[in-house]
């Protein structure tokens, strides 16, 4: 749907004073001129007057691209925001996606080309940060992620130094720290308060040795005063509303004090990249409702663990052939699941080995071997809990860590009730060792929350469970194990956000029905049936909001996971298919998962909220001085600004079509940055790879770099700004894949030497016999395929050939094609 001015100054209850931006506030005696507007002759600390500092400032398309890297900065640091709250998934991805932009920012006057140009060795560090900052996020370590991420922004701010004058330098950077305010009032919006209230601190600490400081404070006092005060009051808010208010303040003081430090095109730029960059939190915000899909993902894989762990116990029961099934069984819902290209974008490392695991499990499993089934799940469940941390990281994947442990207490559990007690006593054993090593940080999370729930999970019931199963004792096993279990629940209640504990619990439900269906099938029917049943009270009796969140969410869902947990015991306690029916009840529980999810984020309202704050820039915009000053230096670049922010409020109330909207927008506030410093016609348009779109000639392809696609080839590879579309290709033997360029800078198609079948030949664009003769011809510009051309080859030899692109790597552009006989 479009938006009138009307219908979008409608839309929000915001006051122009607070509207989320500052425009033509101006100072508190209540008119909206700036002292540079009232006396141009006022004389500056070097005595100069600000006539003569203003018209020393050089005001060009270096300017806008300026703008557009404090955007970028500014997205950088809302990594550091979300990291600090916890959301290292989102972090990650929003690394991704700066990266991408980045890429796509090509063009004479991009982004990119301008940063290579200012400074090739800073253009190439800025990566490699980026890159890191990505993959320490995906890795869970958010204090190694936050730090790449600031120094690739300082980056930014070492070109921006390199390009342009000190006054439009300290300009922006006064902006940066609204911008960083501004994150404040995002994560208080998402219903991170505390988070909030922490950053707004650390903003305020940083403010004090910063640069922008000594700015904000030479262009008005007044403007410094209301800047520090308001971030202060941030920090010391005791609510989501007053800090937000607070930060909005705090924003609004430094975009006003961008016109006392810069010409008015200048601030007017840096106004506009300072819109653009809460367009992008917008985005952000809109899918931070409830714990969101990376976290069903994530529960998802927490499944897949307790089915592998399982795979053993059946091999060693003597149930080789099931226990096989079962592996390919994970293995194939795998294939078909949501959590599938989620933990390969995430983690491809992870996905890979996760599924080499599943392929040796079965192989083992199908032998009977069960040494080496034991070896192939430590595998599976090494790369699955990378994964997993790769998509929540932090205290999500701490509530999926206590869920899989309960879910192992529960097999324990099981192997007393038919005998084992000894690998009732090893399951133990392992599941002690993995808490002392705190394990995705469970042994310090559960001491945190109390150290009365520490002390009776681990010294009372977990060592109590290995030391009465080792001495055979099974009913005080049995009592153990489910006190531990309880222990658990009661921490994953206390720690979780219901929706959080809803899709933990469909895991751990899920992973009961396939214990049901394995005690069945090693004939202790009774107790499998005993176990449906007590499965079955426990929801009843809540879960942890599990029961009435799913009801809440999908009535017939809930009818129907109920449904099929009863035809588990129903065949179980018959004869009949429990392994069949614990496959379907298993789909319900992940479904679920989705469902709890899905619901939570539509009851945060998270989406409203963001349409909200864009409604606020829309607002802002048209009581801004940028306004008057877009509208006077380009009327097209005008309309396309306001037409791309009414669609982006559109699509955030709608919910549909978020990301597009979001780079439309983007696109369209960059170049409305180059309209208002005069230069328009340099804005480069999203995704060239330069004015013109054609090929530098200063790189070469080499052999196989053709031009388009050629008719014969068997598959296409399609290779956008950081990845190859798809990243797995599976083919035949004799088949031919063109690699086509799709989007962003040049990119190579280079073989990791070490990852090739025996016997394949070296492969890669620009015909090279080794990767580091590849690597080397990369730095000489040779082996690159631009816009309109393709690498063409023909793969002769079975086996798993990974490749990767050399300038992009770091940011995870990296593939696999399988070859099949």
């Amino acid at each position: 749907m479009n938006y009138s001015r009307r219908r979008l100054l409608q839309t929000t209850g915001l006051a122009v004073a607070t509207a989320g931006l500052a425009g033509c506030n101006g100072q508190s005696s209540g008119d909206s001129t700036t002292a540079a507007e009232t006396d141009s002759e006022t004389e500056t600390a070097d005595g100069t007057t600000t006539e003569d500092a203003e018209s020393s400032v050089s005001v060009d398309a270096t300017v806008a691209v300026a703008a557009e890297w404090n955007a970028m900065r500014a997205r950088l640091y809302d990594t550091v925001a979300l990291a600090a709250a916890g959301r290292l998934g989102t972090a990650a991805r929003v690394t991704g996606d700066v990266f991408a932009r980045f890429e796509q920012s090509s063009g004479e006057w991009g982004a990119h080309e301008q940063l290579e140009a200012t400074n090739e060795q800073n253009y190439e560090t800025f990566e490699s940060h980026l890159g890191g900052a990505r993959e320490a996020y995906a890795a869970g370590d958010a204090e190694r992620g936050a730090d790449l991420a600031v120094q690739a922004a300082d980056n930014l701010l070492a070109a921006q130094r390199g390009r342009v004058d000190a006054a439009v330098v300290d300009a922006l950077g006064v902006l940066l720290f609204g911008a960083r305010a501004r994150d404040a009032g995002l994560l208080a919006a998402a219903g991170e308060a505390d988070a909030a209230a922490e950053l707004a601190n650390a903003v305020y600490e940083g403010f004090e040795d910063a640069p922008a400081h000594s700015a904000l404070e030479s262009a008005s006092g007044e403007l410094y005063e209301t800047f520090e005060a308001a971030i202060e009051g941030a920090a010391d808010a005791g609510d989501a509303e007053t800090l937000a208010a607070s930060a909005r303040t705090a924003a609004n003081a430094t975009v006003d004090a961008s016109y006392e430090l810069a010409p008015e095109t200048v601030a007017g730029a840096g106004h506009l990249a300072l819109m653009q960059a809460v367009g992008f939190d917008a985005e952000v915000l809109a899918g931070l409702g409830g714990p969101g899909d990376e976290f069903a993902h994530a529960a998802a894989l927490s499944l897949y663990r307790a089915r592998a762990a399982d795979v053993p116990r059946l091999v060693a029961a003597g149930e080789a052939d099931f226990a096989a099934t079962v592996a390919s069984d994970v293995f194939a819902h795998f294939e078909g699941a949501r959590a599938h290209e989620a933990l390969e974008e995430a983690d491809h490392d992870a996905y890979e080995g996760f599924e080499g695991g599943l392929e040796s499990l079965t192989e083992a499993a199908g032998s009977g071997d069960a040494a080496a089934a034991e070896e192939a799940v430590a595998t599976v469940d090494e790369n699955l809990l990378a994964g997993i941390s790769a998509l929540v990281g932090g205290e999500a994947a701490t509530v999926l860590e206590a869920v899989f442990f309960r879910a192992r207490l529960g097999d324990a559990r099981e192997l007393v009730a038919v005998g084992e007690t000894d690998r009732a006593a090893a399951v133990g054993e392992s599941l002690f060792a993995r808490f002392e090593e705190n394990e995705a940080n469970l042994h310090e999370s559960v001491e945190e929350e109390s150290e009365d729930l520490y002390h009776r999970f681990e010294e009372e019931h977990l060592a109590g469970l290995v030391e009465d199963a080792a001495a055979g004792d099974a009913d005080a096993a049995a009592a153990h194990a489910e006190g531990a279990m309880d222990a658990l629940f009661e921490f994953e209640a206390a720690v979780g956000a219901t929706a959080e504990v809803s899709a933990a619990e469909a895991a751990f439900f899920g992973a009961r029905g396939f214990d049901a269906a394995a005690l069945a099938q090693v004939g202790a029917s009774a107790r499998a049936g005993a176990v449906v049943q007590s499965t079955f009270a426990f929801f009843e009796a809540g879960a942890g909001g599990y029961h009435e969140t799913l009801e809440e969410a999908d009535h017939d869902l809930y009818e129907s996971f109920e449904g099929a947990l009863g035809s588990v015991r129903t065949a179980a306690e018959e004869d009949g298919d429990a392994y069949g029916a614990a496959k379907t009840y298993g789909q319900k529980a992940v479904d679920s998962m989705y469902a709890v999810v899905a619901t939570a984020a539509a009851d945060a309202g998270l989406g409203a909220a963001a349409s909200e704050r864009m409604s606020g820039v829309f607002q802002t915009f048209e009581e801004a001085r940028v306004h008057e000053a877009l509208e006077g230096a380009d009327h097209d670049a005008y309309e396309g600004f306001e037409a791309a922010l009414s669609d982006y409020v559109a699509a955030l109330e709608d919910g549909s079509e978020i990301d597009a909207a979001a780079e439309a927008y983007a696109t369209a506030t960059a170049r409305a940055q180059f309209a208002v410093v005069g230069d328009v016609g340099k804005a480069p348009e999203a995704g060239s790879t330069d004015e013109s779109g054609s090929a530098d000639a200063a790189l070469s392809g080499g052999p196989n770099v053709v031009a388009g696609v050629p008719e014969d080839a068997d598959h296409v590879v399609k290779m956008s700004a950081v990845a190859f579309e798809p990243s797995e290709l599976t083919v035949s033997v004799g088949d031919t894949v063109a690699f086509e360029h799709a989007a962003g800078e040049a990119h190579s198609v280079t073989a990791y030497e070490d990852e090739l079948p025996e016997g394949a030949a070296y492969w890669a664009s620009g015909g090279f016999e080794s990767q580091a003769a590849a690597e080397t011809g990369w730095g000489e510009g040779k082996g690159a395929v631009q816009s309109g051309q393709s690498f063409v080859h023909t793969f002769e030899t079975a086996g798993e050939h990974a490749y990767f692109c050399v300038p992009h790597e770091a940011a995870g552009m990296t593939g696999t094609v399988v070859v099949e006989e």
